[in-house]
């Protein structure tokens, strides 16, 4: 193992290890409805039985980012316990990579797997890199989420920053309460590898509107603007479990430096989410999508945001008629993802 940098944590000798996350998540319908309406995915399978039925699928469709619901909560395990060296308050997202083997389902019974690539120490800042592995009730890989966080160390946090989170942000567990164990550790020998999503989705049919054989290089898709009011911050903020004070406190935004609330980035990535789908016609044609983040979405008190949204096809693959799409979305004139892909499968 290499020797540590003189003035980087301990949490740098965890990068390669492995965990399993103690407990299984059962989809709810309710909880894929909700999720659907707070990233504004309005496809009607997400919604209703009948609709996802019209595209095979025997329950109604999470939107392809609902699996950022148990990321959080792996990230938030590992911040808990093997990385608590670093304050919860001071953790931003700088990417988020989703390969898609499959949709989630309302009914999926899910267990998870995580693994700490990487941690980087860079000017005080460490970048973490945790891939996620969901798995369901047999076993086999449905969905692969890779992110990269950019975390401080708590003792280097400023103390008005610390006053004010703990005073907004909500508690996660009571005063003097024991925490569960939700972290077992597993070799590498133990881990879950994924499948090469030509395997996985060869017996995923999907039903879009656009053909493969209609499309070329270089071809773009219709633009589309979003609105994002406080209201929609708060309730995605509770839908995602992202308790983040810069979401919903202006005190909060201004000590960080920013202008005033600003989304989720992940937010953001939904709303990328219901953007291709609305092209596709079919959201379990999405089969991987990534976004560097580099641009945030100040949302004002009194009148909503606006995110622009418009994507080219980078290129296309005949054999497996998947088109990768190359993805931009703006807001107040401001670029918002640095590089922004989905590779989607086509009629």
């Amino acid at each position: 193992m290499p020797e540590l940098a003189p003035d980087a944590p301990a949490s740098t000798a965890l990068a390669g290890r492995h965990y399993r996350i103690r407990d299984r998540y059962e989809v709810g319908r309710e909880k894929v409805r909700e999720f659907a309406r707070a990233v504004q995915n309005h496809h009607p399978a997400h919604h209703f039985e009948a609709d996802a039925a019209k595209l095979g699928w025997d329950a109604v469709v999470a939107p392809p980012t609902f699996a950022s619901v148990l990321g959080m909560a792996t990230t938030q395990a590992l911040l808990d316990s093997v990385l608590s060296e670093y304050d919860l308050s001071q953790i931003l997202q700088t990417d988020q990579v989703f390969h898609i083997h499959r949709p989630i389902l309302a009914g999926d019974v899910l267990r998870s797997e995580a693994e700490i690539e990487s941690v980087r120490h860079l000017r005080g800042n460490d970048f973490i890199t945790v891939k996620a592995t969901v798995l369901d009730a047999d076993d086999t890989v449905v969905q692969v989420g890779i992110t990269t966080i950019v975390a401080r160390l708590g003792a280097e946090v400023d103390a008005d920053i610390v006053r004010l989170v703990d005073g907004v942000v909500m508690h996660r567990r009571e005063v003097g309460a024991t925490a569960p164990e939700v972290l077992i550790p597993i070799g590498t020998e133990e881990a879950t590898p994924e499948p090469s999503r030509a395997d996985s989705r060869r017996d995923v049919t999907v039903d879009t509107q656009p053909n493969f054989d209609d499309l070329a290089v270089g071809d773009r898709l219709p633009t589309a603007t979003m609105r994002l009011t406080r209201g929609d911050l708060v309730n995605y903020a509770g839908v995602a479990g992202d308790p983040n004070p810069i979401h919903f406190s202006d005190r909060a935004a201004e000590l960080a430096g920013l202008p005033t609330v600003v989304a989720h980035g992940m937010l953001t990535m939904g709303l990328g989410a219901h953007y291709l789908t609305s092209w596709l016609g079919d959201p379990g044609a999405i089969e991987s999508y990534s976004v560097r983040f580099s641009g945030y979405v100040p949302v004002q008190r009194f009148s909503p945001a606006e995110i622009e949204f418009s994507a080219r096809i980078k290129s296309l693959d005949p054999e497996r008629r998947v088109a990768t799409i190359l993805l931009s979305a703006t807001s107040a004139g401001k670029k918002l993802f640095g590089r922004a892909l989905a590779e989607v499968q086509l009629s």
